[in-house]
């Protein structure tokens, strides 16, 4: 039972998207396309959902991880952040090349070792770099039933 004065008790959970298909795509880019043009129809967007079906955790291989590689993107992340630090402090210094030698000094240290020692826990496990992404099988849009019908009509005239 609900109570009338507080009719969402768990606002912002995750819920079922609602609605009649109007199109089915292979690609998240021209599901996009189809609500863009539907926009540019002057359609009442807002009625209309993007859903991604059948979807997939892709781990995407980058390259092997060695020690070299590991401890040069230390450096070079390192030395960034450090010159960033460093410049932000020989703002306010009268000598503002000690802050960025002291900054870039210590960016390098602090960067070779935050990348190190992770790598090193991994004791070889995990000797590759890569990225994760969420896919779909495909993209389907949905509408509100009161305008789906008329959203599926202008659909038909999208140019593949």
């Amino acid at each position: 039972m609900t109570n009338p004065m507080r009719p969402n008790p768990r606002p912002g959970l995750p819920t079922p998207p609602k609605g009649w298909p109007i199109g089915s795509y292979t690609t998240y880019a021209e599901a996009q396309r189809a609500v863009d043009f539907l926009a540019d129809e002057h359609f009442e967007v807002q009625d209309v959902t993007i859903v991604g079906v059948d979807l997939m955790q892709v781990e995407r291989v980058l390259g092997r991880l060695t020690w070299g590689k590991v401890i040069g993107g230390g450096i070079v992340s390192g030395a960034w952040l450090g010159l960033f630090f460093g410049l932000l402090v020989g703002i306010v210094v009268e000598d503002p090349l000690m802050p960025l030698i002291i900054g870039l000094v210590g960016g390098v240290i602090f960067g070779v070792v935050t990348t190190s020692i992770p790598y090193a826990a991994t004791r070889g496990q995990r000797d590759f770099a890569s990225t994760m992404q969420l896919v779909a099988g495909r993209y389907d849009v949905l509408c509100d039933p009161k305008s789906a019908e008329r959203a599926r009509d202008m659909l038909t005239r999208l140019q593949p």
